[in-house]
């Protein structure tokens, strides 16, 4: 069986193609691709009737350039996929429901037998003009239904992802998970990056912290929306607040109140 592993993590690719050679030695790796591009690229190149092309296919739903979705939307996915993923299992009854398997990370080797054998009971299929298997149970059938559903159940609002800004005199995007922490100051909002670059924007908090992924972000107070991987230490305050310091450091006190100081920790927490 020919099998395509679509992922972007080394040593993931490598701990998968043990443990699929481990749970079946007649499994071939035809390929492994880390980013949407690449794999559309290797798709187009590996179609029905060609010699590497998959009987299965193993995706990641997060690689390294955008989510797999991206993937069915530039090309012709014609092989059964088992998604691997690290999100919730409530967030994944589509897959049961289009009967597209998945495997939750870390993958356990009794998780993957499971799957491969609902493969080889449902592989049974018609063959069109093309020489293209339709599969009735696993493949493309429902593949349209199936990504939507999927990125409204695990994408629910559609987070910004860059801000295109002003520098010099030139416009740069600016990837949000570069962002440390947006700002006001004097009516103008701003951002810091990882790297301490200051940027303004033209938005104001208000509508920024509706923009931005809320287990990535958190409203502080009035003047600041922190990213998660900012918060270096976490300092009681006055009154049962607590202050915050940052990474890039700013001249501002950080303070969350009192209000907002449990949703904090638990949002830290989790």
């Amino acid at each position: 069986m020919n099998v395509l592993l679509i992922e972007d993590e080394e040593l993931a690719v490598r701990k998968l193609t043990k443990l699929l050679q481990d749970v079946d030695p007649t499994i071939t790796i035809v390929g492994t691709e880390a980013s949407v591009r690449s794999s559309v690229a290797w798709l187009n190149a590996n179609g029905p009737g060609q010699p590497l092309a998959p009987d299965l296919i193993l995706m990641d739903i997060e690689l390294a350039d955008g989510q797999s979705f991206e993937i069915f939307e530039q090309t012709t996915v014609s092989a059964p996929v088992i998604f691997t993923t690290s999100y919730d299992e409530y967030a994944l009854k589509a897959f049961k429901v289009n009967s597209i398997d998945y495997l939750l990370k870390p993958i356990k080797r009794h998780e993957l037998e499971a799957s491969l054998t609902k493969y080889r009971r449902t592989k049974g299929g018609t063959t069109t003009e093309s020489g293209e298997t339709k599969n009735n149970h696993l493949g493309t059938v429902d593949i349209d239904a199936l990504v939507q559903q999927l990125r409204q159940q695990i994408q629910p609002s559609d987070y910004r992802r860059r801000f295109l800004v002003k520098h010099l005199q030139q416009w740069v995007p600016v990837e949000v998970s570069d962002i440390a922490y947006f700002y006001s100051e004097e009516g103008v909002s701003l951002f810091r990056t990882t790297s301490n670059q200051k940027f303004s924007l033209d938005y104001p908090l208000d509508e920024l912290e509706n923009m931005l992924d809320p287990s990535q972000f958190f409203r502080a107070n009035r003047q600041f929306i922190v990213h998660i991987n900012t918060v270096q230490q976490i300092h009681p305050y006055f009154n049962n607040k607590l202050k915050l310091t940052l990474k890039p450091a700013t001249d501002d006190e950080v303070l969350v109140s009192r209000e907002r100081a449990t949703e904090f920790k638990k949002w830290m927490g989790k």
